[in-house]
């Protein structure tokens, strides 16, 4: 096991990282920004390092810092929690080629499944279910893209294959359309991602967003820790996420998790990572792999009872799992409500002081945040300030104590979308469950 580990995020996800670490007696090293010096787990840490200004690219996407930072305080492994350089292939090789280990997949499997046209090749030689598309990329010809068209059946949606977050797709009704749309998709593909590679998928018109947890040790040893839905979203970014998903027969699910359990010992894959899909009409339908802890991570650990960041830290100092498939039993259901520092109506980010913080308790709630009174959101970064889970018995035994503990939640100082979370809980068709991706936005819009 590592006797200290570098945390190269910020916000709450370097505090559960840490807590993580300090239960199983790893030491920390937190590195900031100028602006984050007085972010708890900076606080926390048993070393802290300003690796450079407040922009990303001056500091947590200043792979050299981090590197030096690295080298300076004697750690063994860096956790790149998610986003920034969480799936940077690039960065993970750069750390182990300097002697360190990356909290995470091989570089090449990182690769490998941030190429969507690779991850799909991949997933269908495990078995995993995927969408009807062009199983490549894109020709040159126009007539042969017409063809490919026809066959999987409009509306299709060109998606860029370096792509992610919602960027770099577009959807197309027509068969006159279809070119101007390749060509539009692959330039913005270009000036996103640096790669201009775009492929074709059949575009379903009303799926739910459900994805499947895994644990994998990278010695052919992998599970699953059930699904999570989280459909409701907005501008492709979720707001609102529930384990497990509902309504979903259990054939269906069990066929899905042994798929996506082979696909993990098929590519080797070490660490903790995610399977997200489409489901529509009884069918799950691949999309990617997150090779990376998730936001929304809290959920599957409350139904399950395992720690996902400490498991995540086992198989990457190189101990197999510590639990088989056969200890894992899906008990109860819990919600995470995403607290953002946005104005709930035009979602404009709030930046500020925070005069007063009070967060709510009791009997199956879970709160990780890191603000406490006088900490000022910076405006540099994502607008996260905070994550509310809560566990019960039932869904509607769970959804109740969310709604209390958003009722009981204080924020002073600054905006944040509890209202908008606050209606979403007491919305009569999310009550029920089974909304699909677009729910959320067509209710914004009426």
């Amino acid at each position: 096991m590592f006797d200290k580990i570098l945390i190269a995020n910020r916000g709450e996800i370097a505090l559960r990282v840490l807590r993580a670490c300090k239960e199983m007696g790893i030491k920390t090293v937190a590195v900031h920004s100028q602006i984050d010096r007085d972010l708890k787990h900076v606080r926390l840490a048993d070393e802290s390092v300003c690796i450079g200004p407040n922009p990303s690219p001056k500091s947590y996407l200043n792979v050299p810092a981090i590197i030096a930072a690295m080298e300076i305080t004697d750690s063994q492994a860096v956790h790149p929690g998610y986003g920034f350089l969480a799936e940077n292939a690039d960065f993970a090789e750069r750390v182990q080629k300097s002697g360190f280990t990356f909290i995470g997949p091989d570089p090449d499997v990182i690769r490998m499944m941030g190429d969507k046209v690779e991850a799909i090749k991949a997933m269908k030689k495990a078995g995993v279910p995927t969408v009807p598309g062009s199983d490549g990329p894109l020709p040159e010809d126009e007539e042969e893209c017409h063809a490919i068209a026809k066959r999987i059946g409009y509306p299709i949606i060109i998606k860029a294959a370096a792509g992610g977050g919602g960027r770099g797709m577009r959807v197309v009704h027509t068969e006159a359309a279809l070119i101007n749309s390749i060509q539009i998709t692959q330039g913005e593909a270009k000036a996103a991602f640096g790669d201009g590679t775009v492929y074709m998928e059949k575009f379903l018109q009303n799926p739910r967003h459900v994805e499947v947890q895994i644990l994998s040790d990278g010695q052919g040893s992998a599970i699953h820790l059930g699904d999570r839905d989280c459909s409701l979203q907005r501008r492709h970014q979720k707001v609102l996420e529930e384990a497990p998903a509902p309504g979903i027969p259990q054939e269906v699910r069990e066929a899905t998790y042994a798929a996506c359990v082979k696909a993990c010992i098929d590519i080797k894959y070490k660490g903790a990572g995610t399977f997200e899909f489409l489901y529509e009409d009884g069918r799950f339908y691949f999309i990617e792999m997150n090779t990376r802890i998730q936001v929304e991570h809290p959920v599957s650990e409350m139904v399950t009872g395992i720690d996902l960041i400490k498991e995540q830290i086992r198989v990457c100092s190189g101990l197999p799992l510590s639990i088989k498939q056969s200890d894992v039993v899906i008990r109860g259901h819990s919600f995470e409500c995403r607290i953002n520092a946005e104005d709930p109506k035009t979602f404009m980010p709030c930046p500020g002081l925070v005069k007063g913080f009070h967060a709510p308790g009791g009997l199956g709630v879970r709160v990780d945040s890191h603000l406490y009174n006088g900490y000022s959101v910076p405006p540099n970064y994502d607008s996260m300030i905070a994550k509310i889970i809560t566990y019960g018995d039932t869904r509607e035994i769970a959804l109740n104590r969310m709604r209390n503990a958003l009722d009981e939640t204080i924020v002073d100082g600054i905006r944040t979308n509890i209202p908008l979370q606050q209606m979403l809980v007491r919305d009569e068709a999310f009550r029920k469950g089974g909304v699909n991706i677009h729910y959320l936005e067509k209710k914004l819009a009426e």
